[in-house]
């Protein structure tokens, strides 16, 4: 898998960056004269990429996926990202884009609790109006089967295990096949055992040719991914492989 995932990387970086940031600094409000979250940071992900973003505590990894995603605004500098400048959108722009676009991936899953598996993961997909609700609901339930929980379609989040709700998580942020997968700390809350299946997962999507940018505090994936990027103090380290 290791061997191919380097292939696919040499041949995207014959392609334009699906996801560009030139000089993003963020600064938070009330934070006086501290050091920004994230200081003038250039970084170009191309098409099929597997980008692990690595650091400790923070480092300002989790804000730079929120500069990726628009979740958060940045301070100066400019995010692209499908070829879209992702400051230039409105919110109710910006929520309808990142539905279509990206799918997102967190450590907390945010499953709506009172929802059954199969209409968490239509969720998106309902949002977004991609999809006849027939469709999205025939398309829920093959997510769910990719992700060998089909037996547990109408149960609720409470009812499975914390690796089967990542797993929905991630059927859910695949609702609207989006080409960008971005993931913060998407093991940080799961066994070693648990988080290996998740990452097989993930390399199966890479196989498809997702592109995804994951943050995590994990250096040992190093040698698992396309690409790692550490952070420290807000910045990009030199000697980034």
């Amino acid at each position: 898998m290791l061997a191919s995932q380097i292939a696919a990387h040499s041949q995207a970086r014959t392609s334009e960056p699906i996801i560009r940031l030139r000089g993003v600094t963020k600064r938070y409000p009330g934070t006086g004269s501290a050091a920004p979250a994230l200081r003038d940071i250039d970084l170009d992900v191309f098409p099929g990429e597997f980008v692990a973003v690595v650091g400790k505590s923070g480092a300002g990894k989790t804000t730079l996926a929120n500069m990726i995603t628009g979740v958060d605004r940045v301070s100066s500098g400019e995010v692209i990202v499908g070829g879209v400048s992702v400051a230039e959108l409105g919110e109710n722009e910006l929520a309808v884009w990142r539905g279509r676009n990206l799918g997102i991936i967190y450590q907390t899953f945010q499953l709506l609790p009172m929802l059954s598996l199969l209409d968490n993961v239509m969720l998106p997909m309902d949002f977004c109006g991609l999809y006849s609700r027939k469709t999205s609901r025939d398309r829920a339930r093959q997510l769910l089967q990719e992700v060998e929980l089909e037996e547990h379609t109408h149960k609720r989040p409470s009812g499975i295990s914390g690796g089967q709700q990542q797993r929905v998580a991630i059927a859910r942020a695949l609702a609207n096949d989006p080409p960008i997968l971005v993931a913060d700390e998407p093991t940080g809350r799961l066994d070693s055992v648990t988080s290996e299946t998740i990452f097989k997962v993930f390399l199966s999507l890479v196989g498809r040719g997702k592109t995804i940018v994951m943050v995590t505090h994990d250096e040992s994936l190093a040698g698992r991914v396309s690409r790692v990027i550490y952070l420290a103090d807000g910045e990009i380290q030199a000697g980034t492989a």
